[in-house]
């Protein structure tokens, strides 16, 4: 990106962009300031007018990262309609697909350190995302008897902590952590046998 750029309104955009490339190469905390503007094509100081410092910024890529992942999910949700198990189902591949298609988003989302109460847009944008899974679990849920019924919000929660760690551990190519099983089939089967365990689904 040119400085060319700023002067037709896109440096904004250029720098978050800048920054998603950064935190891919480097990680959260490897870059500074600096080099994200220097990445845009513009002088540290061009930032000030649009963020005021490094944090914010990754706090917008984290803005912009669940914005995509809270319309995957609603699309992945949907998808899976009428079946309950289905758009359930579906909201944890949905989780991984994004991890994999969007890293510098995933990274700014869930390991940069950025707080969701730092902005009022990031904090709403984070929770209708959540939102998706937890209606989905709702609605998987209404099969268990009343009295044995988990929270809608324990029961995505348990999913939401599978789907993070077959992402973290198998489907982002950390060192030395290799599985003999596509990262997809080990959150099928783990959400089956968590599915099972609720009877919710037979037995195989």
């Amino acid at each position: 990106m040119s400085k060319q750029g700023y002067h037709h309104g896109n440096l904004r955009q250029a720098l978050v962009d800048a920054v998603l490339l950064l935190i891919e190469e480097k990680g959260p905390n490897g870059f500074t300031l600096s080099e994200a503007a220097k990445k845009a094509g513009v002088t540290p100081a061009a930032v000030y007018r649009h963020f005021k410092g490094r944090e914010d910024l990754i706090a917008e890529a984290a803005r912009q990262g669940y914005e995509i992942f809270a319309d995957l999910m609603e699309f992945a949700y949907r998808s899976g309609q009428p079946s309950a198990l289905a758009s359930f189902e579906a909201t944890g591949r949905a989780y991984l697909a994004f991890a994999r298609r969007y890293p510098g988003h995933y990274v700014a989302m869930f390991e940069s350190g950025i707080g969701l109460n730092r902005t009022p847009e990031l904090f709403a944008i984070a929770n209708r995302a959540n939102g998706v899974l937890e209606r989905a679990a709702e609605d998987l849920s209404q099969r268990i008897p009343k009295d044995k019924r988990p929270p809608a919000q324990m029961f995505s929660a348990h999913v939401w902590a599978l789907s993070h760690g077959v992402v973290e551990l198998f489907a982002r190519g950390s060192p030395g952590t290799t599985s003999p099983f596509p990262p997809e089939d080990l959150l099928e089967s783990g959400i089956g046998i968590y599915l099972r365990g609720l009877g919710l689904v037979p037995p195989d």
